[in-house]
């Protein structure tokens, strides 16, 4: 007898978590991280969390980790996941890939493919990807913004999403449209930079529940390239603060032939040179006419003069990096396999059309150039990344979720990390190491379950002031503080013992306390920036709170308006002192923080809205 019941595969016996999980496990990926991520966001919910953000470094596994979300949501019941993705087709093709990839089921749609009358929602599944554009956007909302459950996981969220308008009592064009999509939906908003999202207040987010995505075992981020012992694993090379001379650019191009050529002769993979702009066309133009007219020198041995020059300068690259042998066979490699080359200008032209940035994102060209500005700054994942040359200084503020960004040497390197060069002026990576410097310590204050603090100065600002919500959000010098601890005679023991100096104290309780407490990062960071020594760093005498007035949460160690003020400081006792490290607990409890201030014209931004 038929029996139609016997062939209907009920949507609820999936399990397409789990599915991505052994998919991941089979390439040898550890998904631990992954899970620890999904299990948290699933937990918000749960709670009633409906706006949130998952934060991790750039090239760090977000667009995977998305896949698994996505996955996830539909096993628990949700029927619609909407990915925003930034207003860049290229990007759009570039996720809208990977998630079709990994074979989710349903197969993720391009919002075009379900605005078609003749597409019904119905009560189906769906995973739509969308561009943050203001004519895509009211397509899609005249689509499906009616229905009420569904989950907005926003690319990039930081861009675009934010009220920049948000101390004119109006919304921009963007936050508006994504608000009327979302309803009363779930908001998760994914970045490398959360601190907009913080100080703009976007959709209400609780930074308390915010979520941390960790790095792979194989990343090479901040800690690579920006190191704060400034040992470097890959050659940097500092150009003039003022330049406008093509022999820079030159020079970096030559040593991206000869490193490729050595790598592929040894590996048999092709690489690719990141030429970052201002972000003008005019200097796209300008870069582009430079590398093709050396391309066409080497390829056409032409003109004589000019070709042996080059070669010369080849020569002398590879003589100072090389064996002699090693040598003469990247130089003839070179000259036999130059025209094996493919240049890709990465800008936001709408008469590309069919153009595929994934010629040069994911190179299939011995020597791939891409030459690009703000497109390539977010969200393009460089596979093979192995020379990136910046072009100009910054004549402004370095605002450091544009800077973070734009970090795309960040990533899995692999054992070619040493052969890796970033071509930059001087004051430029100064400015951008002391950004990944504040922007680390403001993390790591969040991650240990504080409300978030941003850290900027003279030349680096946590995020553009049109989006900080004033009305919330405290602009001042100020602290930050570290997760609680049991307070105990051994702490007190190493704060009072005089015979140890101040940087031997914060080094005993970091191994006491652990990371959480006291981060290894701040220890560092302090030692990095004491310019006279121990007496730059004050550690002060233990402060009990437990009498305290109504204004101090003597449970979570908490003061909106923080602890070291100037009498705390103890200036007369500590007159150079320019790190304080004080500890304060309540001692009906034992509990404790460890509370930091830096004094050195550095504003602490810090959000005291309670969500």
């Amino acid at each position: 007898m038929f029996d139609v019941s016997k062939y209907i595969k009920r949507q609820s016996s999936k399990n397409r978590y789990q599915s991505q999980l052994d998919r991941l496990s089979k390439k040898g990926i550890n998904i631990k991280r992954f899970q620890k991520v999904i299990d948290q966001s699933i937990d918000n919910i749960k709670s009633y969390i409906n706006s949130f953000c998952i934060y991790g470094d750039p090239q760090s596994g977000k667009t995977e980790m998305m896949i698994l979300l996505s996955a996830k949501l539909l096993d628990v019941g949700y029927k619609i996941v909407i990915v925003l993705i930034n207003d860049n087709v290229d990007l759009l093709r570039q996720n809208l890939k990977r998630f079709s990839e990994s074979g989710l089921d349903p197969t993720p749609k391009d919002f075009n493919e379900i605005i078609d009358p003749n597409v019904s929602i119905g009560n189906q599944e769906w995973i739509i990807f969308c561009k943050k554009n203001s004519k895509d956007m009211q397509k899609i909302i005249e689509k499906i913004g009616y229905i009420g459950e569904k989950v907005i996981i926003d690319d990039e969220a930081d861009y675009a999403t934010p009220n920049a308008k948000v101390n004119k009592q109006e919304q921009t064009r963007i936050n508006q449209l994504v608000q009327r999509l979302l309803g009363n939906g779930i908001y998760i908003g994914v970045t490398a930079t959360p601190a907009r999202l913080d100080l703009n207040n976007t959709f209400d987010n609780s930074s308390s529940h915010w979520i941390c995505l960790e790095p792979h075992e194989k990343y090479h981020g901040q800690n690579t390239f920006f190191p704060l012992n400034h040992h470097l694993e890959y050659d940097l090379h500092s150009l003039p603060n003022e330049y406008d001379d093509p022999k820079y650019l030159r020079e970096a191009l030559l040593k991206f032939f000869v490193k490729t050529s050595y790598l592929n002769m040894r590996i048999g993979k092709n690489y690719c040179m990141l030429i970052h702009t201002s972000g003008k066309r005019v200097d796209h133009s300008e870069d582009y006419n430079q590398v093709i007219h050396i391309l066409n020198i080497l390829s056409n041995q032409s003109p004589k003069k000019d070709f042996e020059k080059l070669v010369k300068q080849i020569y002398d690259i590879a003589d100072k990096c090389f064996t002699q042998d090693e040598r003469d066979k990247i130089i003839i490699f070179i000259l036999e396999n130059i025209k094996r080359n493919k240049v890709v200008v990465m800008n936001s032209d709408r008469d590309r059309k069919n153009y595929d940035f994934t010629q040069a994102t994911t190179p299939i060209s011995l020597y791939t150039i891409a030459i690009g500005g703000n497109i390539v700054s977010r969200g393009v994942t460089f596979e093979n990344l192995l020379s990136m040359f910046f072009t100009r200084d910054v004549k402004h503020k370095m605002q450091q979720d544009t800077y973070i960004q734009r970090a795309r040497m960040f990533g899995d390197r692999g054992d070619y990390l040493k052969y890796f060069e970033l071509t930059i002026p001087k004051n430029l990576y100064l400015d951008w190491h002391r950004c990944f410097i504040f922007h680390e310590l403001s993390l790591k204050s969040a991650m240990s379950g504080n409300t978030p603090i941003w850290m900027e100065d003279r030349r680096v600002r946590a995020v553009a002031p049109s989006s900080i919500d004033k009305t919330t959000v405290k602009m001042d010098k100020g602290e930050m503080g570290f997760a609680v601890f049991n307070y105990s005679k051994e702490v007190e023991n190493v704060i009072n013992n005089s015979n140890n100096n101040s940087f031997m104290k914060l080094d005993i309780l970091n191994k006491f306390l652990g990371n959480d407490c006291l981060p290894e990062f701040l220890t560092n960071f302090i030692r990095d920036f004491s310019y006279d020594g121990v007496n730059s760093l004050a550690v002060h005498h233990s402060t009990d709170i437990s009498n305290r007035g109504d204004d101090v949460n003597k449970d979570t160690i908490e003061r909106p308006k923080g602890f070291i003020g100037s009498s705390e400081m103890e200036k007369d006792k500590f007159p150079h002192a320019i790190h304080h490290i004080k500890i304060f607990y309540n001692s009906k409890n034992n509990k404790a923080r460890i509370f930091y201030r830096y004094i050195s014209n550095v504003r602490f931004l810090k959000n005291l809205k309670k969500l």
